[in-house]
């Protein structure tokens, strides 16, 4: 099937985008990946009067460290995020969740703006950002703003943006000191959307023993990426060991609202949260530890 028709712009500059926002947003879509829309487009089920094409918008793409946060550029495309050494170094998590996105090919193509600014709760990047407290800079003609993981993800595929917005970066605090991570998900096929995911950090106090801080956010288990907060305020103090991460995983499966469908039943996807909490907090305290070894003995 085609594309419904729509005009086309392909905007050089962010004030030039800013302003075709201002003119045509409320009937236009943003074309940035196209790895959502597209797909969206071909079976009619987005129909918008303009499709405003960002790629050209060089000023959009860029990886950069500001202090103690990772500030990304909403054109930066998921393989660059991938492959970036500054992420390696000090963003693991990022990196790890990022590498389970569908494919090397649409990894290549997908942005990870897009994938924020889409609002999948099943997608990956979205739950990292929700884990790492990240801050949303968003701009229009009118000025721009900056909001949160909570403020910005509302419900299925719907954001805090303004038609006439542009999310144009997202920032990520530096994970907390000693600190492990793990992104782990469970799905039927490599690439496929997972059933439920999980993004952990768990950092440790400085005698290796006492949780210091720890973060956990899920995927494809309610409407947005899920902040299982009570679980993670259950850990704060504590002596890691199984039965911790056991009792945390009841608190986030306590907190999951998953719906039913044809790959998995919302009772199925809750007995993940339990698993994938168990398993990820494991591998998370495994390399914290790690994080405190002696450099000889690594």
């Amino acid at each position: 099937m085609k594309p419904a028709r729509f005009d086309y712009f392909d905007p050089t500059s962010l004030p030039e985008t800013l302003d075709l926002l201002a003119r045509y947003g409320e009937e236009g879509k943003i074309l940035a990946g196209g790895q959502s829309l597209l797909p969206l487009l071909y079976l009619r089920l987005a129909q918008p009067r303009y499709l405003i094409d960002i790629n050209r918008v060089a000023a959009l793409s860029y990886l950069r460290r500001e202090g103690d946060t990772l500030v990304i550029g909403a054109l930066t495309r998921q393989r660059a995020v991938e492959r970036s050494p500054l992420v390696q170094a000090g963003w693991p998590l990022v990196v790890e969740a990022v590498r389970q996105v569908g494919h090397s090919q649409i990894r290549n193509r997908g942005t990870f703006g897009g994938s924020v600014a889409h609002a999948d709760p099943a997608a990956e990047i979205p739950a990292v950002v929700a884990a790492l407290d990240g801050v949303m800079r968003v701009a229009s003609t009118q000025g721009e703003r900056t909001l949160t993981a909570d403020e910005f993800f509302l419900t299925y595929l719907t954001t805090a943006l303004e038609p006439t917005e542009l999310l144009v970066e997202v920032r990520l605090p530096s994970p907390p000191a000693r600190s492990g991570w793990a992104f782990l998900e469970v799905s039927r096929r490599h690439g496929d959307f997972a059933l439920a995911g999980v993004a952990c950090l768990l950092a440790l106090e400085p005698d290796g023993r006492h949780i210091a801080a720890a973060r956990l956010a899920f995927t494809g288990v309610g409407g947005t990426p899920l902040r299982a907060r009570a679980a993670e305020a259950a850990l704060i103090g504590e002596v890691a060991s199984p039965a911790l991460f056991a009792r945390a995983g009841e608190l986030a499966q306590a907190a999951a609202e998953p719906d039913s469908d044809v790959h998995a039943s919302a009772e199925y996807r809750r007995h993940l949260v339990g698993v994938l909490t168990r398993r990820g907090l494991a591998r998370a305290h495994e390399r914290a530890l790690a994080q405190l070894a002696p450099a000889d003995d690594r």
